[in-house]
């Protein structure tokens, strides 16, 4: 089976684009950080004149060129004329919270701000919206849209190549089971959500409340209680049901998340 796939990696600054380009490459991608979009067709070209049963690729373009979303749909629309190629657009995003955050840790510049002072000040998040109004017509038409706010490097990365065409062959299903707190809101990448919150709670117990669901005596605590154990039955046999179903369609990524008033204990 032939390897061929073609990668448009777009979105937001801040949300994980050098890190899916990362991932890309680690498994076999040629991959080219902020490619000019007038350059799309010419790139095409030379993926074009290699050996056919084999092309990996993938670039990104985002804001930091000014030009590209006013040159990027006739490049599109260039490949898949003249070159029979069709790219496959990975558009990443995340909420305004999250990315205020990230450019405060990092002490990065954001590519739309020209004073380092004023990026990291209110005017900030005007220019995150600017730069989410720029791009919304890209995630428009995107084959997939990937909202990074509750995912780390890590899931960020697994999801990614569970998306992409390197593998010959379907390798079988990635399932992640991911614990998350009610209070803070649903994770956006979930397949199915199972509440935990009727469970008894150990954030009662003042012995327990500093702990988390990692610590032996939380652990202790719950599986002494015959509820968890039937939750935990149920939870497996439901899985155990429907997890083959996507599998025989080849779906490469399933995400379960196990929730709870605060994430610390019973999800955990």
């Amino acid at each position: 089976m032939a390897e061929r796939d073609f990668i448009i990696v777009s979105g937001l600054s801040g949300s994980g684009k050098s890190t899916v380009l990362q991932a890309l490459e680690d498994q076999g991608y040629y991959c080219v950080d902020n490619l000019p979009a007038t350059l799309l067709v010419d790139f095409g070209a030379q993926l074009a004149r290699r050996d056919a049963s084999s092309m990996l690729a993938a670039v990104s373009i985002d804001v930091r060129n000014r030009e590209f979303l006013a040159a990027l749909p006739q490049a599109l629309a260039d490949l898949r004329e003249r070159y029979a190629l069709c790219p496959r657009i990975l558009f990443l995003e995340a909420d305004e919270g999250t990315l205020l955050r990230r450019f405060s840790e990092t002490r990065r510049r954001h590519p739309l701000t020209d004073d380092l002072a004023a990026a990291l000040g209110e005017s900030l998040l005007t220019v995150l919206r600017r730069e989410r109004e720029m791009v919304q017509p890209l995630a428009d038409v995107a084959d997939k849209r990937l909202d990074t706010s509750q995912i780390n490097t890590h899931q960020l990365r697994l999801r990614v190549q569970a998306w992409s065409l390197a593998s010959r062959h379907y390798s079988g299903l990635v399932l992640l089971l991911q614990s998350f707190a009610f209070k803070k809101g649903l994770p956006l990448d979930s397949d199915f959500v199972f509440d935990l919150r009727a469970l008894p709670n150990p954030h009662y117990d003042p012995e327990l409340r500093a702990l988390t669901g990692r610590d032996a005596p939380v652990r202790d605590f719950l599986e002494k209680s015959p509820e968890v154990a039937r939750s935990f039955v149920s939870l497996r046999t439901f899985l155990q049901t429907w997890l083959a179903p996507f599998a025989q369609e080849h779906r490469n990524y399933v995400t379960v998340s196990l929730g709870c008033t605060g994430g610390q204990h019973r999800s955990v």
